[in-house]
């Protein structure tokens, strides 16, 4: 399973996340299985964790739009994997 995108958006007092990604057709289980909510469930968990990591490094604003409204796009780096971080540090 590979995550494509994520999606945060506020509705009032209500928080709405939209996860989109990709798996085989295979090994995919049925919707409205309890499987496939715990896949996604972690797979959102996974993708957040790696955004609010990857801003904690360098972030930079490549897109607006809006006036009253606005929306800006970020660009992140996202982080390594922590196998790659320990074999740097080690060195």
């Amino acid at each position: 399973m590979t995550l494509q995108r994520l999606v945060i958006e506020f509705k009032g007092s209500e928080l709405v996340l939209r996860c989109l990604y990709r798996r085989s057709v295979e090994d995919a289980p049925g919707p409205s299985t309890k499987r496939r909510e715990r896949e996604v469930a972690e797979l959102t968990r996974e993708g957040l964790s790696t955004a609010l990591e990857a801003l904690e490094g360098r972030v930079d604003v490549v897109g607006t739009s809006g006036y009253s409204v606005r929306e800006d796009l970020l660009s992140l780096a996202l982080p390594r994997p922590h196998g790659a971080r320990d074999a740097e540090r080690a060195s």
